[in-house]
């Protein structure tokens, strides 16, 4: 019987000690961060909602590191304790939270990792031991003009990058039955940026061929065209270039339904607003989401700005019950004009 007793008790303290957590950490307001947890950091670059997964112990000590260094750090102990109780195999949400001129971080939510959905724009990274590597990014912008001769349309392109260590030589034959005689110049700007917060600047000026033989420097002289989304049947402004599409869209709307309070659904409501763009029937669909009046109406408020299509608002009028409200959101939309 002991040792039934004690292969017992063994097998329960080994299923205890594989209980794991996730934590997730986002800004309410959109400020930038790197999560420190017991003194390693997690997340290789600075972003605006974490998700640590795979922590084991029952509590964490948190330190947010906001990018820039104008926000002073904030340190916490974050105990996976929900109602008074110890919880294992969660998803625990906390929100970095402005009260005047300190941030703090606020519990917002707590719900079983098999049930939590998903959000977009999070960044999901493994608890680890160890500091992540740095993290570089490169982005290339690249812009063309066209001028009138008697060039063959065509010539070479031969560009030199290194990235990572590596150097990269490219030789691309361009060949173009529409220019009619005209040569093409073209001019690369690459920006570097790393994890440490510093940023380095190199300028690449390409030269193209002009059809003798002669190499040349690029210039430019107007900017790609810039795409925007058409909206069947619709002509009136807009706000932005492109709103979320319907699938990024019901898996955001998902996300927000998945929270138990009113006020954490308003909170992730309005993060995933600040980096995506709505159209007025996705703002409808995500109030409808909302039990009360007000709330409601703060997001309406809060996705104007945001909304492709603000000529269709007058749509979201059947999802508040009261004329008032109505009223409330037209003043609103008149002062912001």
């Amino acid at each position: 019987m002991k040792k039934i007793f004690f292969i017992l008790s063994f097998i329960g303290l080994a299923l205890f000690s594989f209980a794991q957590n996730d934590l997730v950490v986002f800004s309410e307001q959109g400020e930038r961060f790197h999560i420190v947890i017991d003194g390693i950091k997690q997340n290789a670059s600075p972003q605006t909602n974490v998700k640590v997964t795979g922590l084991k112990q029952p509590m964490a000590t948190a330190k947010i590191i906001f990018e820039g260094g104008k926000i002073a750090d904030i340190d916490q102990k974050i105990y996976f304790m929900w109602a008074g109780e110890t919880k294992n195999g969660w998803e625990f949400t906390y929100a970095i939270v402005k009260k005047g001129e300190v941030y703090k971080i606020k519990p917002r939510s707590c719900v079983e990792i098999i049930q939590a959905q998903p959000t977009v724009g999070q960044s999901v990274v493994v608890y680890s031991v160890t500091p992540p590597p740095a993290n570089e990014s490169t982005t290339t912008t690249i812009s063309t003009t066209t001028t009138s001769g008697n060039a063959p349309a065509g010539g070479n392109v031969s560009i030199d990058m290194n990235a990572g260590g590596m150097g990269v030589n490219m030789n691309v034959n361009i060949t173009d039955p529409l220019m009619n005689g005209s040569s093409r110049s073209t001019t690369t700007t690459t920006t570097t940026t790393s994890s440490s917060g510093s940023t380095g600047h190199e300028g690449h000026n390409h030269g193209v061929g002009d059809g003798h033989g002669h190499g040349r420097d690029a210039q430019v002289t107007r900017a790609p065209k810039r795409e925007v989304y058409i909206l069947q049947g619709y002509n009136g402004p807009n706000n932005c270039d492109w709103p979320m599409s319907q699938q990024e869209f019901t898996g955001a709307k998902q996300s927000i339904k998945s929270k138990s309070f009113e006020d954490s659904k308003l909170t992730l409501a309005k993060q995933i607003l600040n980096s995506n763009c709505l159209l007025s029937s996705q703002v409808k669909e995500v109030m409808m989401i909302f039990d009360f009046e007000n709330t409601r109406l703060d997001f309406a408020k809060m996705a104007w700005g945001k909304t492709f299509d603000p000529g269709n608002y007058y749509k979201l009028n059947d999802a508040f019950t009261f004329e008032s409200s109505i009223d409330d959101l037209n003043k609103f939309i008149e002062g912001q004009k």
